[in-house]
């Protein structure tokens, strides 16, 4: 049996993981550690609440008092480190919550991991922190070896963060491991990102904003097989290592959005092109042959059976994001928490 801490739990890919490693081990016992900003939806965890071997709490990760209490009262096994702002557009309007949450908040939770002896650290991180590759050279992929070169407030707190766990494991032997992924899509992702925003708009028959024209390009992993992932590198990765997740998926943002109204039977007309964003990435594509050929992961998810998926999900949720659009969520949480 472990305990294992997942911060971010109530997020997208946090809430997923959350219901995989229960899932998947039905024997330990998982402590969901969450601050509920806007994006924190505990009802994205509805059906596992009352699980016995399941505890949320809500907290921020940057608060140390805090944060060393908790580890002291629970001895974590195993931690997961989820937690973060992630949106850019966001990083670009206010990046002090940014440096705070994703820097302040990851050094917060490496020293109580060092302080308290863990088994494992582990830093979700983001292929965004290699900055882009350009459009015309379809040959080139992020690597482990790629250096850092993020190009947004955010994603240059997710490298700073990365720094710091590889120098806790470097100077005080903290057994760390990182992952780093390429965009996910799925159930319950918050209607604020591309695909989520384009169905919920779609649906209501809305304009799709495409920044510029609509030809970046991203490669798109399934949040199931970003779990499968990340239990895999908690338990078999070697400590001190990088590895990059990746569904070989490259769409371009215009196509992902033509996929969603043909899907839908909605049509193109609805698309409508915006003032790109500053410092727009171009091309994200990740190599995770180090993942596939020490670990043995595959992706189960190709983007096209993927999105059908998806889609159906949202079209059979929809009190779950309307319940977001409405700010309805936040009362689920209030009850929850007695906040």
């Amino acid at each position: 049996m472990k305990k294992v801490l997942i911060t971010g739990g109530a997020g997208f890919i946090g809430s997923n993981f959350v219901r995989y490693m229960l899932n998947r081990y039905p024997e330990y016992k998982i402590v969901n550690l969450d601050l509920l900003t806007y994006a924190g939806n505990l009802e994205s965890l509805k059906e596992i609440e009352n699980n016995p071997n399941y505890k949320f709490i809500k907290g921020d990760i940057a608060d140390r008092e805090f944060i060393f209490k908790l580890f002291e009262e629970e001895k974590f096994d195993i931690v997961v480190n989820f937690a973060a702002e992630s949106h850019v557009d966001r990083s670009v309007t206010g990046p002090g919550i940014f440096i705070q949450t994703n820097v302040v908040g990851t050094q917060v939770l490496l020293d109580a991991s060092k302080e308290f002896k863990v088994e494992r650290y582990h830093q979700v991180s983001t292929d965004e922190v290699y900055g882009d590759l350009p459009l015309d050279r379809p040959d080139l992929f992020f690597t482990e070896s790629t250096p850092l070169n993020p190009s947004s407030p955010y994603s240059a707190s997710k490298a700073s963060a990365d720094f710091l766990v590889h120098a806790y494991h470097r100077t005080f032997g903290l057994p760390i491991t990182i992952s780093r992924c390429s965009n996910n899509y799925g159930p319950y992702h918050f209607p604020e990102k591309l695909i989520p925003l384009m169905i919920s708009r779609a649906l209501n028959d809305e304009s799709l904003p495409v920044y510029g024209n609509g030809e970046n390009v991203r490669d798109w992993l399934h949040v199931e097989d970003h779990c499968s992932a990340i239990d895999l590198i908690i338990h078999k990765g070697r400590v001190g290592e990088v590895y990059n997740v990746g569904g070989h998926n490259e769409r371009t943002n215009l196509e992902v959005v033509k996929t969603i109204l043909k899907a839908l039977g909605k049509p193109e007309s609805l698309i409508s092109y915006v003032i790109d964003r500053p410092g727009h990435d171009l091309r994200y594509a990740i190599d995770p042959d180090k993942l596939e050929s020490e670990l043995g992961w595959k992706a189960k998810y190709n983007f096209d059976t993927g999105i059908d998926m998806t889609i159906k999900w949202y079209l059979d949720n929809r009190d779950w994001w309307e319940n977001i659009l409405s700010g309805e969520y936040k009362k689920y949480d209030e009850k929850y928490t007695n906040v």
